[in-house]
C-alpha cells in the first residue's frame, strides 16, 4: 500500500474540489445552450409560418394580376416579385419571341481568279406574319443574297426564297416551307395614335445573339430618314430601345405584343447603338405587303415624266420663271402627263449637265396632290401611297410664268426610271 503525506492529501482534495466545480459550470452552460437553441428553433418556425402565409398571399396577388392582364404570365415561383412593367415585358417576350427568326444569307463573290464562289453574307431578323411561312424583314437584309436561310427558335433551319422587295420602304417578304409545323405569328398592330414616351420593345438577333429583347420608348415620330439607296423613307419611328447590327427586320412592339414597326436602321458614330434607332411604321408594311406577296413588288402610281430638280445654274441658263420645282425635261408620249396636257422640253434646246442632257422649255411641276414639290424625293413621297388609276391634281408653272393645275390619271411606275 502506497502512503501519502498530509500535504499530498490536501493537494488531492483541493484538485478534486476544483474539478467538481468546473464540471458543474460546464453542465449549466450546456443545458442553457440547449434551451436557447430550442427557443431559436421555435421562433424560426413561427417566422417561417408567417412568411409562408405572406408569400402565399403575394403569389395569389401576382397570379390574379397576371390573369386580369391581356397578356397572362406563366405562374411565378413563390417569393419572386415582379413589378407591373416587368410582368408586361416578360409576358410580351414569352408570347412572341418564337415568332422572331434569325435570317442568314449566302452571297456570290469573285475569288482571285475572278471565279464566282459562294461565301457567307450578312444576317438580320424577321417576323413570321403568316402560318404558311411568310416572313417580313428589311430589303437590305436580303438584297444581293444568292441563298437565304431562316433559323427558328428551336434551332431548326429552313432555306427560304424572296417573295417580293420594296427598296423604297426598305421592306421585303420571304417565305419558307414549314411543312406540318405549326408556326407562331406576330400580330400586326397600328402605328396610328403612337405617342412620344410610349413604351416599346424590340426583339431581334444583334450580332447573332438570337431573340434578344431590349426595351425603350418612342423618342419621336414622323422622321424622314434617307436610306442606303438614297430614297427618303417618310414617317419613321424613332426609339431609344437598343438596336444593333442584326436587329434589322425585327419587330418593334407595343406593350400588348403587337407589331408597330420594323426595326431598320440606327444613327451611330461608332457602329453600335447610341440610343437613336429608327423603325418603318407597321402601317406602311400593311399597305405594301399584299402587293409584295401578290406581285413581288409594290404597284405605285406615276406621272410619266423625266423630271429635273431645278438648281441656280439651270435657272440662269434656262431663264426659268421660278427658282424651285421640277423641270419637265421629257414626257412619255401618250402617258399620264401627256394626256393631262403637261409639256416637256424642246429637242432643239438641249443642254448638257455632266452626263445628262436637259431639254429646256418644258413646264415646271411645283405641287402634286396638294403637296409642295421641289425635289425628286418629294415627288416620290407625294406618290408613295398612290396606285395606278388614281386621279390627282398637279400644280405646274408654264414657261411664261402662268400657274395652272391639271388633273391626271396615274399610270404604273416602271421598275427602272430613266433619270
Amino acid at each position: 500500500m502506497k502512503l501519502y503525506t498530509g500535504r499530498s492529501l490536501v493537494g488531492f482534495l483541493s484538485l478534486g474540489f476544483f474539478l467538481g466545480l468546473l464540471t458543474m459550470l460546464l453542465a449549466v452552460q450546456v443545458f442553457s445552450g440547449f434551451d436557447s437553441q430550442d427557443n431559436q428553433q421555435t421562433a424560426a418556425s413561427n417566422a417561417q409560418s408567417e412568411s409562408e402565409k405572406v408569400l402565399q398571399l403575394e403569389e395569389r396577388t401576382v397570379l390574379q394580376t397576371a390573369e386580369s392582364s391581356p397578356l397572362a404570365l406563366t405562374p411565378v415561383q413563390a417569393g419572386l416579385e415582379y413589378s407591373p412593367d416587368e410582368q408586361n415585358s416578360i409576358a410580351v417576350y414569352e408570347r412572341v419571341n418564337e415568332a422572331v427568326v434569325h435570317i442568314t444569307t449566302e452571297v456570290v463573290r469573285l475569288n482571285w481568279f475572278l471565279e464566282p464562289v459562294p461565301s457567307e453574307g450578312g444576317s438580320g431578323s424577321g417576323s413570321i406574319i403568316d402560318t404558311r411561312g411568310y416572313v417580313l424583314t428589311n430589303n437590305h437584309v436580303v438584297e444581293r443574297a444568292s441563298r437565304l436561310f431562316v433559323n427558328l427558335a428551336d434551332g431548326t433551319q429552313f432555306e427560304a426564297e424572296v417573295v417580293g422587295t420594296d427598296p423604297e420602304s426598305d421592306l421585303a417578304v420571304i417565305k419558307f416551307n414549314p411543312g406540318s409545323r405549326q408556326l407562331p405569328t406576330i400580330p400586326l398592330g397600328t402605328s396610328d395614335g403612337l405617342r412620344v414616351g410610349q413604351k416599346v420593345l424590340a426583339i431581334g438577333n444583334p450580332f447573332g445573339f438570337d431573340r434578344t429583347l431590349t426595351t425603350g420608348i418612342v423618342s419621336a415620330l414622323g422622321r424622314p430618314i434617307q436610306g442606303r439607296n438614297g430614297i427618303v423613307i417618310q414617317g419613321m419611328i424613332q426609339t431609344d430601345a437598343s438596336i444593333n447590327p442584326g436587329n434589322s427586320g425585327g419587330p418593334l412592339l407595343n406593350s400588348r405584343g403587337e407589331m408597330i414597326g420594323i426595326n431598320t436602321m440606327i444613327y451611330s458614330t461608332s457602329g453600335g447603338s447610341v440610343g437613336i434607332g429608327f423603325a418603318v411604321p407597321v402601317n406602311t408594311a400593311k399597305r405594301v405587303v399584299p402587293d409584295l406577296i401578290q406581285f413581288g413588288k409594290v404597284q405605285r402610281g406615276w406621272i410619266d415624266v423625266v423630271p429635273v430638280q431645278i438648281f441656280p445654274a439651270l435657272v440662269r441658263v434656262g431663264r426659268l420663271p421660278v427658282t424651285s420645282g421640277l423641270l419637265v425635261s421629257q414626257v412619255t408620249p401618250g402617258g399620264a402627263a401627256d394626256k393631262a396636257g403637261i409639256r416637256g422640253g424642246s429637242r432643239d434646246r438641249g443642254v448638257r449637265y455632266g452626263r445628262t442632257i436637259i431639254y429646256l422649255g418644258g413646264d415646271i411641276i411645283v405641287s402634286v396632290a396638294g403637296q409642295e414639290v421641289s425635289t425628286i424625293g418629294q415627288l416620290f413621297t407625294a406618290l408613295e401611297t398612290t396606285k395606278p388609276g388614281d386621279r390627282l391634281k398637279v400644280g405646274i408653272v408654264r414657261p411664261n410664268g402662268q400657274r395652272q393645275e391639271v388633273t391626271l390619271t396615274l399610270s404604273e411606275r416602271p421598275k427602272d426610271l430613266n433619270f
